[in-house]
């Protein structure tokens, strides 16, 4: 268990880092705009369901053994890019530590969830190169993707709760 939990601190933390790097890279104002765009096409008319539906999808694809780790940091990365384009164009935001908006209920929800797959991902790899069966991993992996899209789920919303309040959404 201490391992496990070892492994989860370190699957968290890789999120993390990916995410302050993309938060903090520089990019010139023409690259932030197409990013704002393309992330304000991507959520318009999104509710709970496609939050879940987005973040599910994203972590679903970090228990890939190996490669999760990747999509992961890619995730992260990404995330972190989109609050830096949004924060440039934004100047209330500038004054905001990137990290802050990962401290909210739904933020540590789903870093936990990340991180609980990108780390179950280089598990699963490192235990399948060590020729461990198949039959000895499906049951605790099982047991974590249903942790995850049940915290993942709750997050959604959490969030999108809390995406009510701050903007008028048009009915």
């Amino acid at each position: 268990m201490k391992k496990r939990l070892y492994y989860l601190a370190v699957g968290m933390l890789v999120f993390l880092i990916s995410y302050s790097i993309g938060a903090k890279i520089n990019i010139e104002k023409e690259q932030s705009s197409l990013i704002k765009e393309q992330f304000e096409t991507k959520i318009k008319g999104i509710n709970e369901f496609g939050i879940f539906q987005n973040n599910v999808l994203i972590a679903l694809s970090m228990f890939i053994p190996g490669i999760g780790v990747g999509i992961g940091i890619f995730s992260g990365f990404g995330t972190g890019l989109v609050f830096n384009a949004m924060a440039l164009e934004n100047t209330a935001l500038q004054n905001i530590s990137p990290l802050a908006i990962l401290i909210t209920p739904f933020g540590i929800m789903e870093i936990f969830s990340y991180g609980l797959a990108i780390s179950r991902s280089g598990m699963l790899i490192y235990d399948l190169f060590k020729k461990k069966s198949w039959k000895l991993l499906l049951k605790p992996t099982i047991i974590e993707i249903v942790i995850v899209v049940s915290i993942l789920i709750v997050a959604a919303f959490i969030e999108w709760n809390l995406i009510k309040q701050i903007i008028e959404i048009p009915k």
